[in-house]
Formats: structure tokens, C-alpha cells, sequence
């Protein structure tokens, strides 16, 4: 098997591992997650209170020691979902090694991969806190940061993750619909 685009951000006692789809090609050509200039994820990172300061590309390592990881749903493709082959998705992959390292929660960072990994259509997903398999942490799915998402962009369920996150909120956020 060829080495993953870019490498998995996992480590066991994790609070929250994002997934994405795919690494998109500037994110494969800088060897960095979410790189792309008009990319949101590493501002809404800070802006919900994920991290201290706005990270750059270039720094995702650093995000373990915030008990974050990054992993993709494709480890061995690169490019926008509807370029990826046939087959690219992986989900007993991604699932194994979700299990493995047990995070505390799990957000997808678009519907795709969580359609992907639940068995679910895209439309059927809303967004913000998802049923999970009865083995999984909880699972969260977000609007995609992607520029080429912007239609959908919505920072409310990212900052009711981030409240989550921070521990400013008892209770599970509410689904947010589309």
C-alpha cells in the first residue's frame, strides 16, 4: 500500500479528531492539512475557541497539544470530492483507526465523509451532533470550510463545537439543519 497523501494526526486520549474527505491539491503539493488560502478551518479553529491563536497550515502538528487530531476518509487520493477515484473513501480504515485510539468525540469536516462513514445520503444529514454506531464516540458533522463550499458555510454548529469543546455547555448541542 503507497504512503497516505498526508500523514494521520492521532494520538490515544484525544478530546476531538476532525475528518475530512480528501486532501485537496495544495494541501497534497505543501504536505499540510486544510492549506488552501480560502480554506476557513484553521480561522474557525480559533474563532471557536478550538485553539489559542490561529494556526497556520503548516503548524497542524501542534494541534495534539490541544487534544486534537486530523485524519481524512481517502488517506491515498488527493482533490475536490468529485475528482477522487472510485473506491478513494475508506471507512472500515478510518473506523479502525477511530477505534483504536478512542477520542473523546468526532467531527467531520463536510457531509461526504460522514455519509461515507454512517451510510447515509448527503441530504439526510444535518448539521451539528449525528447519531453514531453504538461503539463510536460521539460524532459531529460540519459545514465543509472549503471556499469551494461557501454556499453552505455556516460557523453555528463550529462554535457549538467549539462550546463542547471548552466544556461551556452541559448538554449536546441541537442538530442545525442546512
Amino acid at each position: 500500500m503507497p504512503d497516505p497523501v498526508l500523514p494521520d494526526l492521532l494520538a490515544p486520549g484525544l478530546r476531538l479528531v476532525f475528518c475530512g474527505s480528501a486532501p485537496g491539491a495544495i494541501s497534497a503539493a505543501r504536505q499540510a492539512y486544510y492549506a488552501h488560502p480560502g480554506n476557513r478551518f484553521w480561522r474557525i479553529l480559533f474563532e471557536a475557541g478550538l485553539t489559542p491563536r490561529q494556526l497556520r497550515p503548516a503548524e497542524y502538528p501542534e494541534l495534539l497539544r490541544h487534544g486534537i487530531g486530523l485524519t481524512d476518509m481517502a488517506k491515498h487520493a488527493f482533490g475536490n470530492d468529485d475528482q477522487l477515484p472510485r473506491g478513494a473513501y475508506d471507512p472500515a480504515g478510518f473506523a479502525a483507526r477511530i477505534r483504536a485510539i478512542r477520542p473523546a468525540a468526532l467531527a467531520f469536516t463536510a457531509k461526504a465523509p460522514a455519509a461515507a462513514f454512517l451510510g447515509r445520503p448527503t441530504g439526510s444529514l444535518g448539521y451539528g451532533r449525528a447519531e453514531a454506531p453504538a461503539d463510536f464516540p460521539p460524532v459531529w458533522v460540519m459545514p465543509s470550510t472549503s471556499g469551494q463550499a461557501s454556499r453552505f458555510w455556516d460557523a453555528r454548529p463550529w462554535l457549538a463545537l467549539g462550546a463542547w469543546f471548552r466544556g461551556d455547555s452541559l448538554s449536546d448541542s441541537p442538530e442545525v439543519r442546512p
